[in-house]
């Protein structure tokens, strides 16, 4: 099922990201999907984004929904009618929306989890922590928006960065039915990003030792984006069975 347009403000999104051993993460990737790589890494992390005036683009904009959101994303390739296609795929998401998560596949793409998040924002200054109800999955991320990438990051520069993440727009996301992905897009009008120094980050996907061993990931840059107008695009399902 192709799903419905939607449209609406990204008030905040901040993409936390690591740079990963490709074969642990072809290891935990589903067919058809295979790691995108950067300088021989696989490139994996969070995003957390809150969005506000959501609705279907038909409806006028005095009306809309806003929520609290995370996603643990993997950047891949795969190979579609013999064309090399790019994006990400997204294993888990979670929202403390409760429309979200009875939504799930219908308005909005993949399955949600219900969670608790805990803001805490103040100038350029971030911490969002969440804990899923199902205790499937925790996080936290904070720091301070600034200017440059870290001195260690596979990418060159913020400008390398930002246009590997916005090659990303492409994303499927894990479904109630094994070997079926929902498909979207993003389709950002003002598409900018800061730097994000971190001074925490925590993730109970990418710091499991039996998904990925010591050693095998390695936090490289966070990114920050704010009051981006956008549209998320309904995009046929991808099935591999």
């Amino acid at each position: 099922m192709k799903l419905p347009a939607i449209t609406g403000v990204i008030e905040r999104r901040i993409l936390a990201n690591y740079r990963i051993d490709a074969q642990c993460v072809a290891d935990v990737l589903p067919k058809p999907f295979r790691p995108k790589l950067v300088k021989g890494c696989a490139i994996g992390g969070i995003c957390l984004i809150r969005l506000k005036k959501i609705r279907p683009s038909f409806v006028p904009i005095p009306c809309g929904l806003s929520s609290e959101n995370a996603a643990h994303r993997i950047a891949v390739e795969w190979d579609e009618d013999d064309v090399t296609r790019e994006g990400v795929y997204i294993p888990r998401r979670d929202t403390d929306s409760k429309l979200n998560t009875l939504a799930g596949g219908t308005l909005f793409p993949g399955v949600y989890h219900h969670a608790k998040f805990n803001i805490n924002e103040k100038a350029d200054q971030y911490s969002v922590a969440m804990r899923s109800y199902d205790g499937e999955t925790h996080l936290h991320v904070s720091g301070k928006a600034n200017e440059k990438l870290p001195s260690g990051s596979v990418f060159g520069s913020l400008e390398e960065a930002s246009q590997f993440f916005e090659k990303g727009a492409l994303g499927y996301s894990a479904s109630e039915v094994e070997g079926v992905y929902d498909g979207f897009e993003l389709d950002c009008k003002n598409w900018a990003v800061q730097s994000l120094e971190i001074d925490k980050i925590e993730s109970s996907f990418f710091d499991d030792k039996l998904r990925f061993p010591k050693g095998s990931v390695i936090f490289d840059n966070a990114l920050l984006m704010r009051d981006i107008d956008h549209q998320w695009l309904g995009r046929d399902e991808l099935c591999c069975q």
